[in-house]
């Protein structure tokens, strides 16, 4: 809907501006200091709004020509999204420092500036294109936020500017929404990549661990088999040595030659206590 504001009834002046009327003012009083970064160690701006305040006063888009439509009341012109306002006074107040306040200001790590005072305005006469909720309440039209939700812009473009700023908006959130869709994907693929590759590490080592073993038990099978069989053939007294020697007349095999020589007099087989007449070698094959 656009329109010229045409105030309803009063307007409000500038306290600095002669002959400057309109129909929303803003004051602000901002604050500029330098701010010492203890991670950078350097100095950085820093500003703050102090004080602000906005004055408003019922208004009106009527037509830019006379007898071509009817008047709009405007309602709640602060909810709207976008407020076109004109800088009508801007002024910076440098801060006075003496000697002793700038080692102060060095120590704490804060040095003001000044304080900035702007004027904000809009003017009676100014085109505005208003986006809302057109009613209609006791025969005047009213253009209010939507209860939708939907956005309530009041801006001094017009309509086709504007939704062609609105449609780049979109297209710059859609492509940072891609743009974070694709990093999003590109960290899990990542991610899981790495999960995947521990996964078949931790496989790998298991499998290596299970060859082991497996290799482990067969070999002690093999000695365990191995050495029963030395154990059977080993000499039941030092039982290192293999038997060598066969006792007659008992016919016993149970001894090596070392251990027999060894035997106290009158010999005696180990295994029966029978005397030992004589001793036959033994060879295995």
């Amino acid at each position: 809907l656009p329109g010229v504001v045409r105030a309803v009834k009063e307007t409000l002046s500038s306290q600095f501006v002669e002959n400057c009327k309109g129909v929303v003012q803003r004051l602000t009083l901002q604050e500029h200091k330098m701010v010492w970064n203890r991670t950078t160690h350097l100095w950085n701006d820093y500003e703050k709004i102090i004080h602000q305040r906005t004055n408003t006063a019922p208004f009106d888009l009527v037509p830019q020509e006379e007898g071509a439509g009817v008047a709009v009341r405007v309602m709640k012109p602060l909810d709207a999204a976008e407020l076109s306002l004109e800088t009508v006074y801007e002024k910076f107040h440098p801060s006075v420092q003496s000697f002793t306040d700038v080692i102060g200001h060095y120590i704490s790590g804060e040095r003001p500036k000044g304080i900035q005072e702007t004027e904000q305005m809009l003017k009676v006469g100014t085109t505005l294109t208003g986006v809302g909720e057109l009613v209609l309440d006791n025969a005047t039209i009213k253009l209010q936020p939507p209860k939708q939700g939907m956005p309530y812009y009041l801006s001094d473009v017009d309509f086709d500017t504007l939704l062609q700023k609105q449609e780049s908006n979109v297209r710059f959130w859609k492509i940072l929404t891609v743009v974070f869709g694709l990093a999003t994907c590109a960290v899990l693929f990542f991610i899981l990549r790495k999960q995947y590759r521990h996964h078949r590490e931790r496989q790998h080592l298991k499998q290596m661990q299970d060859e082991f073993r497996q290799a482990q038990e067969r070999l002690m099978r093999e000695v365990n088999a191995e050495g029963g069989e030395t154990l059977k053939n080993a000499c039941v007294i030092c039982l290192s040595s293999t038997k060598s020697c066969v006792f007659l007349e008992c016919g016993h095999v149970c001894s090596c030659n070392e251990c027999y020589q060894a035997l106290p007099e009158p010999k005696r087989c180990p295994i029966c206590r029978q005397g030992i007449s004589r001793v036959v070698p033994l060879y295995n094959s």
